[in-house]
């Protein structure tokens, strides 16, 4: 079992990079899927991207491909979100999610696929 929590979040301008962070407990980080999702007012939980558990496999939705980077410290139990280029779009609540995957897949998108979820930390980006 892990808890994610996530930091990093804050207030940028349009065109501006922000990079979060991801540290869950637990001593067995490396057998995890991580995650990345965001949320914004009034909307759906959407997927942002994922990373297998080797950091060998990552996966984004169209919208970030680019523009966010996904990677991973197994060392630390810490996966990161590089985001360059921010969009008043872009700006949500960002949650870090956790799934139990031995098979080093990252075509993890959907919300019901993982099994813990951090707090979120909240990204504003102004025009």
């Amino acid at each position: 079992q892990v808890q994610p929590v996530e930091s990093g979040g804050g207030l940028v301008q349009a065109g501006e990079s922000l990079s979060l962070s991801c540290k869950a407990s637990g001593r067995t980080f490396s057998s995890y899927a991580m995650g990345w999702f965001r949320q914004a007012p009034g909307k759906e939980r959407e997927f942002v991207a994922a990373i297998s558990w080797s950091g060998g496999c990552t996966y984004y939705v169209d919208s970030v491909n680019g523009r966010f980077t996904i990677s991973r410290d197994n060392a630390k139990n810490t996966v990161y979100l590089q985001m360059n280029n921010l969009q008043p779009g872009d700006t949500a609540v960002y949650y870090c999610a956790a799934v139990r995957n031995p098979y080093d897949s990252c075509i993890l998108g959907r919300v019901d696929q993982y099994n813990y979820w951090g707090q979120g930390t909240q990204v504003t980006v102004s025009s």
